[in-house]
C-alpha cells in the first residue's frame, strides 16, 4: 500500500509542478499492481479523486471497478467520498487525515474543506466501501508540499 501512496504523491507533485493544488490520486486493478489511471488535482472543484472516480466511471464497468482501489494522498472530502461511492470504486487507500490537511490550511479560500470523514460519507451510503488509512509513516512526506504550497496561496 505505502507503494502505491508515494506514486500518489508523485502525481501530487506533477500537479504543484503545472501550478495546481499538490494532490494526487491512482486508481489500481484488482491484481493490486496495475495502475489503470491517475489524476493530479486540477482546481477547488475538480480535485484529484473525484476526477480520477468520474474517468473511471466513463472508462470501465462498475462490477470491475468494484474489485479495484483508489489510491489518494489526502483522506477524500464529502465531494470526493461521494463520486468515489457513486463511481462504485469499492476499495480505498488514502495517506493522511483531511484533519491533518485541515489543521494545516485553516479556513484557507482554496481548501475550505469540511471536518467529516470519509468513513462517516460511507457509512450513510448502502454500499459497504472498504477504507484504509491513514498511515503516520507517511504523513511528514506526504505533508511537505502543502506546507510552502498553502503559505504562499491565497488566504480568505
Amino acid at each position: 500500500m505505502l507503494w502505491h501512496l508515494r506514486e500518489a504523491n508523485a502525481v501530487a507533485l506533477r500537479a504543484l509542478a503545472a501550478g495546481h493544488h499538490p494532490f494526487g490520486a491512482i486508481l489500481v486493478a484488482p491484481d493490486h499492481a496495475t495502475v489503470l489511471l491517475e489524476q493530479g488535482n486540477i482546481d477547488s472543484v475538480q480535485h484529484a479523486e473525484s476526477t480520477l472516480a468520474r474517468l473511471a466511471a466513463g472508462r470501465l464497468p462498475g462490477d470491475y471497478l468494484w474489485s479495484c482501489t483508489l489510491y489518494t494522498t489526502f483522506e477524500p472530502c464529502v465531494m470526493c467520498a461521494g463520486t468515489q461511492y457513486w463511481a462504485d470504486i469499492g476499495r480505498l487507500v488514502y495517506g493522511a487525515a483531511e484533519r491533518t490537511l485541515l489543521d494545516l490550511t485553516g479556513a484557507h479560500e482554496e481548501n475550505m474543506t469540511f471536518d467529516l470523514p470519509c468513513r462517516e460519507v460511507f457509512a450513510r451510503g448502502q454500499k459497504p466501501i472498504e477504507v484504509h488509512g491513514p498511515f503516520p509513516e507517511l504523513e511528514a512526506e506526504l505533508l511537505a508540499p502543502h506546507r510552502d504550497f498553502w503559505r504562499g496561496a491565497r488566504r480568505r
